[in-house]
């Protein structure tokens, strides 16, 4: 672990399609969590993907390109107008 990053396992939501995954072996996906934030969107959407259990934060500032054998079980599924959001959080964020 380095800086500010969490130990072990956190839920992430995966942006890049399927094709891009399965030909470069790699996910891009941007981090969930469970902790209230303290700053809102850009940088943080609540998700309202089913399959999630508790209330959730979609970190858009965290964002990632992970092996997909890194990967695990599907939690749940993001509406895509919810994928929109992350998309232009990141826009805002990056410019």
């Amino acid at each position: 672990m380095r800086g500010r990053e969490q130990a072990g396992l956190r839920p992430v939501v995966i942006l890049s399609h399927n094709v891009f995954n399965e030909r470069s072996g790699t996910v891009i996906a941007v981090a969930l969590t469970s902790q209230e934030p303290k700053a809102g969107f850009p940088l943080t959407l609540e998700t309202s993907a089913t399959g999630i259990s508790k209330r959730s934060w979609v970190k858009i500032s965290q964002i990632r390109t992970l092996a997909v054998e890194r990967i695990g079980r599907r939690l749940g599924v993001a509406p895509e107008q919810e994928l929109a959001r992350v998309i232009e959080g990141l826009n805002e964020i990056i410019g």
